[in-house]
């Protein structure tokens, strides 16, 4: 009766997608390719959304995700990785994770899935941040998280996703206990961010900090840069020098007009 069901199920779809025009498939084909959501699903938040796409983004990321993960495998996996005397993953089992993953531990990925997690520190899981990251990815399985990772990777490509990760870098990648992140570990985590969206000045940026400023980054400084990111051309023909930027970005500026990354404007 079950196996009955599920093969109605499929049909039902399989249907309702000869019944969608090109357009709508496409919308459907690319739902999923972002979200990384069954074609059930797709269909459901695009007809909820009239064929919206914007909409249907909203309305997937807007519900909470059906729980599909399976509690007991869900600790299994996190005994697999936890300290023999710790209830915490930490380096070593992040390690072993991205090698079971097939992933780089530097590949921007895990800064999506920690960021998932609400982990509060870089390299460590604790319990509820690895079984509720995973359970709100909708996964208990190696195998299902690597087949996760092109729709985790595409949320960088999206902005209001892009931002948020942003944001929750530099609290996860600061040390405990410090309001403020050391000036190399900003540094690693600026090229790996700006890397997704091909800032050209990223270089010219990272080597004004270590020759001026070779600081601690503050979070108003973090927060300014994507701003001065989104908002500046690379070629600064729109930046107003007598604009509200805080004095390191018109430091910056200056540097670059004296080091001829920019021509100066008369």
């Amino acid at each position: 009766m079950m196996l009955h069901a599920v093969a109605l199920t499929g049909v039902c779809l399989l249907f309702a997608q000869h019944k969608l025009g090109k357009g709508s498939r496409d919308k459907v084909q690319q739902f999923m390719a972002i979200t990384g959501a069954s074609e059930k699903v797709a269909l459901q938040a695009l007809k909820a959304s009239d064929w919206h796409l914007e909409g249907a983004f909203d309305v997937f990321y807007s519900q909470p995700q059906v729980a599909v993960a399976n509690t007991r495998h869900l600790e299994e996996l996190f005994n697999r990785y936890k300290e023999p005397d710790a209830d915490m993953i930490m380096v070593e089992g992040i390690s072993q994770l991205c090698s079971d993953l097939q992933v780089d531990p530097q590949d921007i990925v895990m800064l999506g899935i920690s960021w998932h997690m609400k982990a509060s520190t870089m390299c460590e899981f604790t319990h509820q941040e690895f079984i509720g990251g995973l359970q709100s990815i909708g996964v208990d399985s190696i195998e299902k998280l690597r087949e996760k990772l092109p729709s985790l990777r595409a949320e960088l490509k999206d902005d209001q996703k892009f931002n948020e990760i942003y944001n929750f870098a530099f609290a996860w990648a600061r040390e405990k206990g410090q309001k403020s992140l050391a000036l190399e570990t900003a540094i690693g985590m600026w090229k790996l961010l700006f890397a997704e969206r091909n800032w050209p000045l990223i270089d010219h940026w990272c080597q004004f900090l270590q020759v001026r400023h070779n600081k601690a980054i503050s979070r108003d400084t973090w927060s300014q840069l994507l701003e001065f990111v989104k908002t500046i051309d690379p070629q600064l023909t729109n930046y107003d020098e007598e604009g509200a930027w805080p004095y390191l970005i018109d430091e910056f500026v200056d540097y670059l007009k004296e080091n001829g990354a920019v021509q100066s404007r008369k």
